[in-house]
Order: structure tokens, then C-alpha cells, then sequence
């Protein structure tokens, strides 16, 4: 089950390549990734830009080029998502900081009211570096 929380406790972990945070989807119904503009990611005030991040979702990676095109993928509510960032060496064991910007597009939406951001911050920690 996941935590009220946009930034989930759970899944905020090292990786291989750099580390990884898990976001449970933040609207009342279900989105294409396609309507995801980014996804940046800030720790201890060091800002990961969408661009360079990926996410998984049911095993499948999305670069965030992908995502533009992945018109018949949804993220649907109740469901999460791994953000992978890529740093070399991960981040320190303890508690860190750690912020999401969504930027995400809304079809029914006028244009001049798009993207709408959904910003999050919380601490959480990492316990193994």
C-alpha cells in the first residue's frame, strides 16, 4: 500500500548507477506517460533534472525522451514508479532531503494553463550507501 505521501519512504535506495526514489501517482485518475513533461529530482538542494533521469514502471524503463512517445502506457492511480537518477557512487546512508517537481499535462486543460506542477518535499533515508 502506498504511504499518503507523493515521495514514498519505501524504494529510496542505491542503485547500481546512481540511486533511485519512488513516487506513487499524485492525480485522482490515471495519466499517459506521454502527458509527463519531467519528473526533476532534488536532494540536499542538488537539483536532477528530468532530462537526464528514467523511470520503471511494471519493469518497463523509460528514458525521458520515451516517455513523450509512450502514448499508450498509463500510470494509473494507486500504482508507483522508480525515478532513477544516475550519480556515481549513489548518496551517503542517512537522511536526506528530498524534493520531486512533476511537470505534467492535462488534456482537458487549456494551453495556457499547461504544464501544472506538483512539488513535494520530505525527509527520508537511505540506509545502506
Amino acid at each position: 500500500m502506498s504511504e499518503r505521501s507523493i515521495i514514498q519512504s519505501s524504494g529510496f535506495a542505491n542503485t547500481g548507477e546512481g540511486f533511485a526514489v519512488r513516487l506513487r501517482q499524485p492525480n485522482y485518475r490515471g495519466l499517459r506517460l506521454s502527458l509527463i513533461e519531467g519528473i526533476d529530482i532534488t536532494v540536499d538542494g542538488e537539483t536532477y533534472p528530468a532530462e537526464g533521469n528514467s523511470i520503471v514502471l511494471r519493469g518497463d524503463s523509460f528514458d525521458h525522451a520515451a516517455m513523450a512517445e509512450a502514448t499508450e502506457m498509463r500510470w494509473n492511480v494507486g500504482e508507483t514508479i522508480a525515478v532513477h537518477v544516475g550519480k556515481a557512487g549513489g548518496l551517503a546512508a542517512g537522511v536526506h532531503e528530498v524534493g520531486v517537481t512533476l511537470r505534467l499535462r492535462h488534456p482537458y486543460f487549456p494551453p495556457q494553463f499547461q504544464p501544472a506542477f506538483v512539488r513535494e518535499t520530505r525527509h527520508i533515508t537511505i540506509i545502506k550507501a
